[in-house]
């Protein structure tokens, strides 16, 4: 059962790295960069994830996530998504599970929170999601 919005962002890709081939599948490592609100406070983020096309052409990848609020806390979220091409270029739709990581008292509920998020990206690279608790 979904619970409550944990995070909302936006921002966009701002760099793609090849990898070396998973087995014989492209793997690319992608780097964004945005702004949205988690726990209602305005915040900052660094993503960084990784992605193959398996043989069906779904999407897979893990990632990190690095939220900085505009009083200085911090929190990590780590995961993995499974998503399809929508589009041209970077177009895609994701499904998202992860867990956050705390050392921030403000932050501290977040610390064992399971996540899943809805993930979109558009053909010029710009990304929008929302991260709801699972309970």
């Amino acid at each position: 059962m979904l619970g409550e919005l944990i995070v909302e962002g936006s921002g966009k890709i701002t760099g793609v790295r090849v990898l070396p081939l998973e087995g014989t599948m492209p793997k690319l490592e992608v780097s964004c960069q945005g702004n949205g609100k988690l726990l209602g406070q305005e915040m900052t983020e660094f993503i960084t994830y990784w992605q193959t096309v398996r043989p069906g052409g779904e999407l897979y990848g893990e990632g990190q996530v690095v939220m900085m609020t505009q009083d200085g806390q911090m929190a990590t979220w780590t995961g993995f998504g499974v998503g399809r091409p929508t589009g041209k270029g970077f177009a895609a739709s994701y499904r998202v599970a992860g867990s956050f990581q705390t050392a921030s008292k403000q932050l501290s509920r977040l610390n064992g929170l399971v996540t899943v998020i809805e993930y979109e990206v558009d053909g010029n690279g710009n990304y929008s999601y929302k991260e709801w608790e699972w309970k």
